[in-house]
Parts: C-alpha cells; structure tokens; sequence
C-alpha cells in the first residue's frame, strides 16, 4: 500500500470508527454465541465466585466476580453470559484508547493505535474469555484517558473521573495500584506539574483509597489471604534450577511475541528502552505516557529473567506504549505496516480457527489447540451418570484434586450444584478454602469426584468417610491417560478444621 492510501485508510479509520466499534462489537458477540467452546478453569472459578458475591476474593479483588454475577442473573449460568462483559468491556477499552490517542497526537495516530491494538491477538482473548483482565483493561486505559484531560487540558471534574477509573481497576486487580504510583512520579518529575500535588492528587487519590477500605477490611477479616498470595509470585522457592529457570524466561518472552505480535512487541520494547535513555530530554505528554506503562513493561521483562512471571502480567502496559509508537511515526515505515498485516492474519486465523479446524476435520486431534476449551462439558456428562444412578437423594458433592475441577463440574453439571473440594495439605490454596465447610451437611451421602484412588486419600480424609464405594472411572477427555475416579460414601461423617479458613463465620488462626 502506497503511504498516500494507507494514510486515506487512516482517515478513514477515524471518521468512521463509531460503525467500525459497533460492527466489531457484533463480531464479537457472534463469536462468543456460535464458536462452541466451554469455560476454560480461570472462567468457571471466578463464575463460581459470582454465585457468592463478597468484597473481596481469596486471589484478587471484587471486579470479575461482579460482572460474571450482574451477566449470568440477567441472561442465565450459559458460557456466552459468563463471557459477554468482556466483549462489552473491550469495546469500551478501544473507546477510550482510540480517544486517549488522540488526545496526545491527534486523529491519525488514533486510529493509526486503534488498528495496533486490534492487530494483536491479545486483544482477541481479551473480549473473548473473561478473567480479571479484560475489566482492567478499559478501566487502565480509561484512567488514562481521563488522566490526560485533568493533567494538560487543565478539566478538574477529569481528577474524580480519573480516580473512579482507577478505584474500578483496583477492584479488578492489584496491579492497578502502580498507576497512582505512576502519577506521582510523573509529577514529582515536572517542575510544572508539582502544584497539582496541593489538592489535585488527592482528589484523584480519594476513590482509589474508598475502593480500597473493603479489600483490606475483608482480608482483616480473612487472615489477609489476598495478600499472602499476592505476595507468593514473588521469589522462588526451593534450589535454584538453571534449566527451568532458562524455560520459564523463554516461556515468558514467547508468550509477549505471540499476543503482542512480533513485529509490534519489538517495536513497543524498542519505544520504552528509548524513554529509559531519553526520559529527561523528552516532554512531558510522553513522559507521562511513558510512565503509564512502558517503565512497567521494562521492570516486569526484567524480573522475568529473576523469577517466574505470569504472561499476562506485562499486558497493560503495552497500550501506551503503542500510543507512543503511533504518535512517534509521522509515515509509517515497512517494519510498521509489517507489524499490523502480520497481526490483523493472526488476529483474522484466531477468530477463523473452529471453522478452519472442522472443514479439515481436525477437531480434537493433537492439532487441534482449542482442546482444553472442550474438555469440562464431556466430562460433567459422563460424571452426571454416575451421579444419577448412584441414587443419593442430593448427596454432598466434593472433589479432591485442582480447583478447576470443582468450578468445571459445578458449572456444567446441569443443576450447578454447591461443590466443595478437599485439599489434601490441610492449607488455604484456593477460594474453596476461604469458604465454609459443608459442616451443615454432615451425616448426608456424599458424592466425590477425585484424581487420585481411595488408597491414596491421607487418613483424616478417610476417617471423614464411611462406606466409601467406587461407582467407576472416567478419562479426561483431553488427557485419555489421565483418569478421574468417582466415589459414593454413605456418609460424610467429619470436615477437617483446619482444612477452612472459615469455621462457623469466624477466620481460623
């Protein structure tokens, strides 16, 4: 494409971006009705928080179990209601970035950035499976946006605007805490910014700090469990392993090429290396892009190489540092135009993949990457009847094994019974730990679903059990080597005490 007809394309971009949000939006939504793949863990886990709405969760704040309760009350426990507030999200998140943009460097950059960001796959995943990212997303980017207006458009309503994005990214995830840390770097750092530090900041600061009084009051409440886990990804544990260590970091910065894109993350990478070396030369619009996500990116591809990073850790950062790319590129070269052509075939192969794997008859063969998506509805299936024929007037329902497997069955068992699930340390790993025992229930049937035989269960497990009988085994049906074995107990006799944080409302000690 000739530079005259991409910057038409451009223009054209952003005079028609509200009909090209709303045709995305429609794509969007008919993927999730018509693409057939279940819940993945992550989903089904936090649709069961939503079943018990609190203020806080065992791993991270409110936001996602919020969204996933206000979506599956108005249209029903489904997979695409569990998923819609990601679709909604994401239209909001390119709302605000494309207007973020152009507030920096004006409407061709803007639509220039709007079309970086639909070129990535991440993008694609973020309004299609709903965890705790896609709500941080729009709410990160909106801060910004609204950030920008308060900070160089001098719109002091845009403080209060800025801090309720923040507070509601904060309720999404803890990570949302850099971004006041962010500003207030930035204003330290600008001799003519400093003033706003007489009131400004603090009328911003103030709904981050009214978000946050019921997260810590809830972790007073609950030994402080966020915190712990929050704190447990942070060094390593055990003897330092070379090996592994090199697998995580290429594990690592392979995940970033493949959801940023290559071409794009090189050239976001190479953007933030340039305002770590040129941070006192620049102004301050691009300091405070910089600040609002580049610094971040850097320091996380940093601490890669000194411990296991999450691949979805460094994702928000990005968004700013592709507004700078796009603000920065007065004609975009080869290597950009490169960028988005090999992103948007990426983007177009991930959205045509359940259509491409069934015309070449592939689907669940060990080309089929869309596997682990379909795995929890055959399994709820074959479980169910054993649960049906084991007559058990609603028996208690446990399982013993990875929390996804109790999320799963709870999920795609067709009443979405209450599932408790034992965990065999005796510790809080998860949300079903934080939870209530089923102490009420002792003295019922209990049916157990478990990934490990009878033999294998420690003795106070057992001892809780009597009559304990195998009904049969069911193969995972991703994994055929993997077996679940299925359990009728006449009786639950005991829960372990120690085994919830929670005994009879209070936290344990």
């Amino acid at each position: 494409m000739s530079a005259a007809g991409f910057e038409h394309w451009l223009d054209s971009v952003h005079r028609w971006r509200w009909p090209l949000l709303l045709a995305i939006l429609a794509l969007r939504i008919g993927f999730l009705a018509f693409n057939g793949l279940d819940l993945i863990g992550d989903e089904s886990y936090y649709w069961d928080w939503s079943r018990r709405p609190d203020w806080c969760y065992y791993s991270k704040p409110p936001m996602v179990a919020w969204l996933i309760g206000a979506s599956t009350w108005s249209f029903g426990d489904t997979a695409w209601a569990v998923r819609l507030p990601a679709v909604l999200l994401g239209t909001g998140f390119l709302y605000y970035l494309h207007a973020t943009a152009w507030a920096f460097y004006g409407t061709r950059a803007a639509a220039l950035t709007l079309l970086l960001v639909l070129a990535t796959p991440n993008n694609v995943l973020a309004n299609f499976l709903m965890t705790i990212d896609p709500p941080l997303y729009c709410f990160w980017i909106a801060a910004v946006y609204y950030l920008r207006r308060a900070v160089f458009d001098g719109h002091q309503r845009a403080w209060l605007w800025a801090g309720c994005a923040t507070a509601l990214a904060l309720l999404s995830k803890q990570a949302a805490l850099l971004q006041p840390l962010a500003l207030a770097v930035f204003l330290s750092a600008s001799a003519a910014r400093r003033r706003h530090f007489r009131g400004d900041f603090w009328r911003y600061l103030a709904p981050v700090v009214l978000a946050a009084v019921p997260i810590l009051v809830w972790n007073d409440q609950h030994d402080w469990v966020m915190f712990g886990h929050s704190k447990s990804h942070f060094g390593n544990e055990g003897e330092f392993d070379a090996w592994r260590r090199l697998r995580d970091v290429r594990d690592f910065w392979f995940y970033q090429l493949l959801l940023l894109n290559p071409l794009m993350f090189v050239l976001t990478l190479a953007t933030a290396l340039r305002g770590l070396s040129g941070f006192r030369q620049w102004d301050d619009e691009r300091r405070f892009l910089w600040l609002m996500g580049p610094a971040w990116l850097l320091l996380i591809l940093a601490l890669s190489f000194g411990q296991k990073v999450q691949g979805n850790w460094p994702m928000p950062f990005y968004f700013t540092g592709l507004i700078l790319v796009a603000g920065a590129a007065p004609a975009p070269g080869r290597w950009l135009k490169a960028g988005l052509a090999v992103g948007l075939a990426m983007v177009l192969l991930t959205y045509a993949l359940p259509a491409v794997l069934q015309a070449l008859n592939l689907q669940n063969s060990k080309l089929d990457p869309t596997k682990r998506f379909k795995q929890w509805r055959v399994l709820a299936e074959r479980i169910d009847t054993y649960r049906t024929e084991s007559g058990s007037d609603r028996p208690v329902f446990v399982t013993v094994g990875h929390r996804f497997l109790a999320s799963q069955l709870a999920f795609y068992l067709p009443d979405h019974p209450r599932v408790y699930r034992y965990e065999a340390s005796g510790g809080v790993t998860s949300q079903y730990e934080v939870w209530p025992g089923p102490t009420e229930h002792l003295g019922r049937p209990a049916f157990l679903v478990a990934d490990i035989q009878a033999a294998r269960f420690d003795k106070r497990w057992s001892d809780s059990l009597e009559g304990l009988t195998l009904l049969g085994e069911v193969a995972d049906p991703a994994k055929p080597s993997t077996k679940y074995y299925v359990y009728r107990a006449e009786k639950l006799k005991a829960w372990p005490a120690s085994l919830t944080l929670h005994q009879e409302g209070h936290a344990s000690p």
